[in-house]
């Protein structure tokens, strides 16, 4: 992985999140530049647009992780903001970062909107922690109607991370078993 100079990242001025509301629209800040190649978040440095580089991956970790939100799930909204910026970058340059953020953020949505305890978001969200070390263990309980989002997020999307196709297969594999019968087009994911 490059590293990412923290003073690259720090220098960015959005408002720090005191809420998941406030962590969401800040995420979209985050989107907009990937989409333009301008803006708040990425002021200082060359930046084309749709493209996602290392200071945009690190700039969405610090938004997930600031100290207001960190011990609360992630949100419905957080989630759908980092779908959409994974849906804006058609360039990567940030060697999988957002893709282990954005698969790790889902699995942190899912398990909390299904009723399941998740760790902080510092822990969960790590580079250095496997999501397999928590995100299994919730699997078998995961809501239906959690998967139904997810995979409504993912349906006929260009670009899908293995990381995340690890995820949904280990919560269909795991949840929708009992109820597949109902779930019969769901998960009509295309690579």
């Amino acid at each position: 992985m490059s590293a990412i100079m923290p003073e690259a990242v720090e220098q960015i001025v959005i408002p720090e999140p005191l809420s998941r509301e406030s962590a969401a629209d800040a995420l979209t800040l985050v989107r907009d530049g990937v989409i333009t190649g301008e803006g708040p978040t990425t002021k200082g440095r060359v930046h084309f647009s749709r493209a996602l580089d290392a200071v945009d991956a690190a700039l969405c970790v610090r938004i997930l992780t600031a100290p207001a939100v960190e011990h609360q799930p992630i949100s419905r909204a957080e989630a759908e903001a980092l779908f959409e910026i994974n849906d804006a970058a058609t360039e990567r340059s940030d060697d999988g970062r957002f893709d282990d953020l954005l698969a790790k953020a889902i699995a942190h949505h899912a398990a909390s909107e299904s009723g399941l305890p998740v760790p902080p978001r510092t822990v969960a969200l790590s580079p250095d922690t496997d999501i397999e070390s928590w995100a299994p263990t919730y699997a078998a309980k995961v809501d239906t109607e959690v998967l139904e989002w997810i995979s409504s997020q993912m349906r006929g999307k260009q670009r899908v991370s293995r990381t995340l196709m690890g995820l949904v297969a280990t919560l269909v594999g795991a949840a929708a078993l009992p109820s597949l019968a109902q779930l019969p087009y769901v998960f009509d994911i295309g690579m």
